[in-house]
């Protein structure tokens, strides 16, 4: 009996991004509070894990070719770090140059003091500000008056924005803002799956105006009455940038957790036992799997298993997008950039959809009188662009940035994401309920990734986080009731045959 229970379980996390990673951390915890052995192996195809997460050095630069930063009001990645024992790491934003920029008939402009993603919360910022015309300012005032939509259903972007703050708020200032998030089509994305506290404001207080208002006002008297979080700005990063997390992550659960690289799996099949996991060779079974990988991929991988579960995955659309981090002068710059980054309506042609002043946000990024700049290419309104040579984005990035800030670039670098950026269109929470109905069909699988309910990093630590207990939940359960059963029939055959003997 002892023996059965001791038995570790065999688990298997594919994908070695900040999701598997994460997820393989979590059933170590998990392990460890149960006190159960397991034996967890995480599969990943590149060379090495931290997937679109990580971090170069070069010419003094230091630069993050993914996400740099995180939010912090959702608290799964700060306690992820808390937990890690990287605390000390964490980098708080420079306040120096806080806000953002729109480009605005070839100028950068100041994003107005209060803006919030969709809606002003403070009104003078918004009468000066020179990104709308006056028609533009009435129209958006004219929100507080707009009556709140009856329908429940999912609604895009685009025609959210129209109907509550008119045609030149969207064009001017919230597709850039947000498209610089998403890199989406703001016809196509879902405000229920993107933006829904917006959704729930005009239902709530009947004009998203007021209700950014009233829940600023909360904030505050939280932030008054309460000393909590206080410490951490609204963003941080990594001093040694999100490496810095990957790095912990991947040393944490070593040596318990056997982390292949290079492994690039093609099919996973479901059998009475576990799962067993193919790339030409046969690896399992495995009593419990995590597929943190982006949903074509997990489509790919579970075909043979589950059509209607893969249709389900590849209905999830994807963009690609590339990033083109490069140093500069400071000293070239027109006018020093005296923000964080600077996004680009999609209605003024340019060739660019948004440029992070990485060296701006944290310090120590970039060498003295340097600048690091990462300019971003691509997404789903310039797809075409994407289909460029390293050398054309190079070209691109380099003649914009000189039209733009008239500086020149000391040196640059192209890192591509091809079909990396999953779209929430709308619709979207319908289709992952759908993807969630027919996964829980497979209780020995779970799946995770930023295709499903957030793209940020707290979104996808939170997901990774929620997909191990799940799985860790239903596979000791089925392995209890496996090592129970056997026991039983034990007794219920020790008492048939006492009855065979007595006639009966």
């Amino acid at each position: 009996m002892a023996e059965s229970v001791a038995r570790p379980l065999r688990l298997a996390v594919v994908g070695g991004g900040l999701s598997g990673l994460t997820a393989a951390y979590r059933l170590q915890e998990l392990a460890r509070q149960a006190d159960r052995p397991v034996e967890l192996t995480l599969f990943e195809a590149s060379p090495q894990t931290g997937g679109i997460v990580g971090t170069i050095r070069r010419d003094g630069y230091l630069v993050d070719v993914g996400a740099d930063s995180f939010i912090t009001n959702k608290p799964a990645a700060l306690r992820l770090c808390q937990r890690l024992g990287i605390e000390d790491r964490l980098a708080t934003l420079d306040p120096r140059y806080r806000g953002a920029l729109v480009l605005h008939e070839g100028r950068p402009v100041p994003v107005p003091d209060g803006f919030q993603l969709l809606s002003p919360s403070a009104f003078w910022p918004m009468v000066r500000t020179p990104l709308l015309s006056l028609w533009g300012k009435l129209r958006m005032g004219m929100e507080l008056f707009v009556p709140p939509r009856r329908s429940s259903e999912d609604e895009s972007l685009a025609d959210f924005v129209r109907r509550r703050f008119g045609r030149e708020a969207l064009e001017r200032l919230i597709q850039p803002l947000v498209g610089g998030i998403y890199t989406a089509d703001p016809e196509k994305l879902s405000m229920q799956a993107t933006l829904g506290r917006f959704v729930e404001m005009e239902q709530k207080y009947g004009s998203v105006i007021r209700g950014s208002r009233r829940q600023l006002k909360e904030q505050h008297a939280d932030s008054d009455s309460s000393s909590t979080g206080a410490r951490y700005g609204l963003f941080l990063g990594l001093k040694g940038g999100l490496q810095d997390l990957v790095d912990a992550l991947t040393q944490a659960i070593q040596p318990s957790v056997q982390v292949r690289t290079g492994i690039r799996l093609t099919t996973a099949v479901e059998e009475p036992t576990g799962v067993r996991l193919e790339n030409g060779a046969t690896d399992g079974p495995w009593d419990g799997v995590v597929l943190a990988m982006m949903a074509h991929q997990a489509a790919a991988l579970v075909e043979r298993m589950d059509g209607d579960l893969a249709g389900a995955l590849r209905s999830i659309e994807y963009a690609s997008s590339a990033i083109v981090v490069s140093g500069h002068k400071l000293a070239e710059f027109r006018e020093p950039p005296q923000a964080f980054g600077l996004v680009i309506p999609h209605r003024e042609h340019r060739r660019i959809l948004a440029v992070s002043f990485s060296s701006r946000k944290f310090a120590d990024r970039a060498p003295e009188g340097g600048i690091l700049l990462r300019t971003f290419i691509g997404g789903a309104l310039q797809q075409h662009l994407f289909e460029r040579s390293d050398e054309e984005l190079l070209q691109i990035v380099r003649e914009e940035l000189q039209e733009i800030f008239g500086v020149s670039t000391q040196w640059a670098q192209v890192i591509r994401y091809a079909n990396a950026m999953p779209q929430y269109h709308v619709g979207h929470l319908q289709r992952v309920a759908r993807i969630e109905e027919l996964a829980a069909q497979h209780p020995r699988l779970a799946l995770t990734g930023n295709a499903y309910h957030g793209v940020g990093v707290p979104d996808v630590i939170q997901q990774a986080e929620d997909a191990a207990d799940r799985l860790w939940r239903t596979v000791t359960a089925i392995k209890e009731d496996e090592e129970v059963l056997p026991r039983r029939r034990g007794g219920r055959g020790e008492e048939q045959a006492g009855d065979d003997l007595r006639g009966k």
